[in-house]
């Protein structure tokens, strides 16, 4: 991705300062924002190190953090790709379609749509039990998203991390960014153990820079540098809400797993200051990605959180925070 660097703008100064403040309230060692707007970079700042060990890895442009539940961005993608090409049918499929070593009395009814919208239902492991009807209600877990990585792994005849890699990272030049299982310097790492690198764990390691482009990418519609190397289609279907319609007016609304600011509402992790039409994604450890096509912006936000949260702190209203600075920011230039 070619790209303008304006090194000059202090504008993000103040949000830079924020994270910053909140990387020592929650005890993070590393932390980087990386801002684009009108396909230029406006902020890019790192700060930190990998880890608290003695002579740990500064945090630079190569750093690659653990975006946790970001990665379900890019299974959106796959499926998001699978209806394209015809491979999944339809939202509305019974998720019983594609796999048939389900419980069909529990699972019954239950549908893509639902899957990726976080309103199946489901709980557990490899024995589900339902919570409440399909397309009634909203739980954030990852039931669903496992689910789905075992149907694109059906649908596509590989796994995940193998149809993000053909399909996403080489044609767009993707290099810092994938499923790893095994530590090495340029990760910052977080004591954990993964049992494969093929998508079916949260061990997505991405550089700042790649998840604003990935960001920058769904903004773009897949078109960059005057190439469209992924239809348009599949990026508008990402991120154009798929939550079912009869769903509570509390309740937030989901595109492939993006969260979609169409209103303010209670749940929401998007900040009341964002235009509609804006999307997000936030993982486990504080990382984000946010896109704002109104104002042509895309940001990130990489933290490494390994404890749990301080008293007194609120991470819905942390990254709401972030993404109302983001506007006061861009807007103030």
């Amino acid at each position: 991705m070619q790209m303008l660097v304006d090194t000059s703008n202090r504008a993000f100064r103040e949000l830079n300062e924020y994270v910053l403040q909140i990387s020592h309230r929650i005890s993070a060692s590393a932390a980087s924002t990386f801002i684009i707007q009108n396909d230029c970079v406006v902020n890019e700042w790192y700060s930190g190190y990998h880890d608290k060990s003695v002579g740990s890895r500064m945090v630079d442009a190569q750093s690659r953090f653990n975006v946790a539940s970001i990665r379900k961005t890019y299974l959106g993608f796959a499926v998001s790709l699978a209806l394209y090409e015809g491979r999944i049918r339809s939202l509305d499929d019974d998720v019983t379609n594609y796999l048939n070593d389900l419980d069909e009395l529990i699972i019954s009814d239950t549908k893509i749509r639902h899957l990726l919208t976080h309103t199946h239902g489901l709980q557990g492991g490899d024995h589900h039990r339902r919570i409440f009807p399909p397309g009634t209600d909203w739980k954030y877990n990852n039931t669903g998203v496992n689910l789905l990585i075992k149907i694109i792994q059906q649908v596509f005849g590989q796994t995940l991390a193998e149809v993000i890699e053909e399909r996403l990272f080489l044609p767009y030049g993707f290099t810092e960014s994938g499923w790893l299982k095994e530590k090495s310097e340029k990760l910052v790492w977080l004591n954990e153990s993964y049992k494969d690198d093929q998508g079916h764990d949260a061990n997505l390691f991405v550089s700042t820079r790649e998840l604003a482009y990935w960001g920058y990418l769904h903004l773009t519609k897949g078109k960059v540098n005057g190439k469209q190397l992924v239809p348009s289609a599949i990026f508008d279907q990402v991120r154009t809400i798929a939550t079912p319609l009869s769903l509570s007016e509390t309740l937030p609304r989901h595109g492939f797993f993006w969260w979609i600011q169409d209103m303010p509402r209670p749940l929401s992790e998007l900040g009341d200051k964002l235009p509609t039409q804006a999307y997000q994604s936030l993982g486990l450890y504080g990382n984000t990605v946010l896109v704002i096509p109104e104002y042509h912006v895309v940001a990130v936000r990489m933290l490494n959180q390994t404890e749990q949260n301080p008293p007194q702190y609120d991470y819905i209203q942390d990254i709401q925070t972030f993404g109302n600075m983001v506007c006061k920011c861009v807007l103030s230039q």
